[in-house]
């Protein structure tokens, strides 16, 4: 018969220090959870090297993952996939199961077992997994306690009781456990856009570094064509040329926006440098557009003007967040392309960081009375990205799509703007803002649930523009009934 095991709460040091976007959104509520769908991770952990090391090598066994699970070459770690479960958007904790089974055993030691059903739940911060021994299965045994991390990766472990019964060593109760990660794996990675180049991975830090981006390279289109007069017809005659002005429509993300002003950030955002806001927190509008374009190729390299700030977790003078988007350049080529901006974090710039990777709805850019339009443009985000939102969000989330009008003649009437325009309370001119009070937290559906948010449901501390994160423990005393 399983065993039954009552739990009592203590909190245990996890700690997250968030240098950017505030692992300090982790406050505990009294409200009703929201659950969320979570789909597509993998957990991966070796359990502990030397553990692995004894049953291939004295104990002269073998382990065989199946059901999806793999081993890492050379004796290495396990990936368990297809992780499922949900999120809880009050709390701020996940709960997920993962595909996959691992058969341990050795004839020469006279052991056989098998895990299967492996999980992870944040709240807990434990693994757990159905263990099949001697023809019974015990479901749901903890493994090992969790330190959790706002990112979930190299997270440290430590084994249980049950752990050193399973595994067979009584020195293995109280110690270090191979490191957990758990990621999502995205259904498909965004290509390359052709017009960007690909630097090397940027080195993890709180706020980006210029090596964390990816200047997308100039269209080569030509420049040196007259000033395109217009035509009587509804496609303008000269293909390429410079662009006279423009406006670029983009939110960020729209649950990033109702988090910062929301009730958790308390935050405000401020427009400036001529982009504006559309009300009721709305997207963005960028202005005065420059550049060139070739119709014929199907290329544009257009760059805005227009600043927009993001400020939250105040506490006594000092943000937790403080984040600047300005000087935002769009490039599309054959429908696909880039979005890039100077990115500044806490006082510390990155200029030209590829925020997103973009794409059209089609590859043409024909200009009609004057102006080329792509609107509805999808912006994935990129890991330079993640890294610019301190991995708020991981790369492969779906951002606000934007919208392009640039002008090719002097007398073009561009489309107007959402942002032309604001009401008391949201930028009204170049300098207006969103301040918080709107209720509500982090707003997220799905794949695209912000990572930072995955941590415990305890209280959260927020010092000097770092938060730290009081993991949730569960002390147990093995009781049978």
């Amino acid at each position: 018969m399983p065993v039954r095991r009552r739990r009592t709460i203590a909190l245990a040091a996890a700690v997250a220090t968030s240098a950017a976007l505030g692992a300090t959104a982790l406050a505990a509520t009294t409200a009703s959870a929201a659950e969320v769908p979570l789909f597509g991770y993998e957990l991966t952990w070796g359990i502990k090297q030397s553990y692995r090391t004894y049953v291939t090598g004295m104990a002269e066994g073998s382990f065989t993952p199946a059901d999806g699970a793999v081993q890492a070459a050379g004796n290495g770690v396990f990936t368990f996939v297809e992780g499922a479960g949900s999120y809880d958007s009050t709390a701020h904790t996940v709960d997920l199961a993962f595909k996959g089974s691992l058969k341990i055993e050795s004839k020469l030691h006279g052991f056989e077992l098998a895990l299967s059903d492996v999980k992870f739940d944040s709240a807990d911060a434990e693994i757990t997994a159905d263990v099949t021994r001697n023809g019974a299965t015990t479901d749901d045994v903890p493994l090992a306690d969790v330190t959790v991390t706002r990112a979930m990766t190299d997270m440290a472990t430590t084994l249980t009781k049950e752990a050193a019964d399973v595994f067979g060593s009584a020195s293995y109760e109280g110690a270090a456990g191979d490191p957990l990660t758990v990621v999502q794996k995205t259904a498909s990675s965004p290509s390359p856009s052709p017009s960007a180049s690909t630097s090397a991975s940027p080195t993890p830090s709180a706020s980006p570094s210029p090596s964390d981006s990816a200047s997308p390279s100039a269209s080569s289109s030509p420049s040196d064509s007259a000033s395109p007069a217009p035509s009587a017809s509804g496609s303008d005659a000269v293909t390429n040329g410079d662009i006279v002005d423009g406006r670029l429509g983009w939110g960020v993300k729209e649950s990033f926006r109702t988090y910062v002003v929301g009730g958790v950030a308390n935050g405000k955002i401020t427009v400036s440098d001529g982009a504006t806001q559309a009300s009721g927190n709305g997207p963005f509008t960028f202005t005065g557009a420059t550049g060139t374009y070739d119709t014929d190729a199907d290329t544009l390299s257009a760059s805005f003007e227009g600043a927009v700030n993001f400020k939250g977790h105040e506490e006594n003078g000092s943000y937790g967040l403080d984040l600047t988007l300005a000087d935002l350049k769009a490039t599309l080529d054959g429908g696909s392309g880039a979005l890039t901006a100077d990115v500044t974090s806490l006082g510390e710039k990155s200029e030209d960081v590829v925020l997103a990777e973009l794409k059209a709805k089609s590859s043409d850019l024909t200009a009609t009375d004057g102006v080329i339009t792509a609107d509805g443009v999808t912006a994935t985000l990129t890991e330079a990205g993640a890294k610019a939102f301190s991995g708020y969000y991981q790369a492969g989330a779906e951002l606000d799509p934007a919208d392009l009008s640039v002008a090719v003649t002097e007398d073009a009437q561009l489309p107007s703007g959402d942002g032309e325009s604001g009401t008391a309370g949201d930028s009204t001119g170049a300098t207006g803002s969103t301040t918080g009070g709107v209720s509500g937290a982090l707003a997220s559906t799905g794949s695209e649930t912000p990572v930072t948010a995955l941590g415990t449901a305890a209280g959260v501390t927020v010092a000097a523009g770092a938060g730290v994160v009081f993991a949730v423990r569960r002390r147990r005393a093995a009781e049978s009934r």
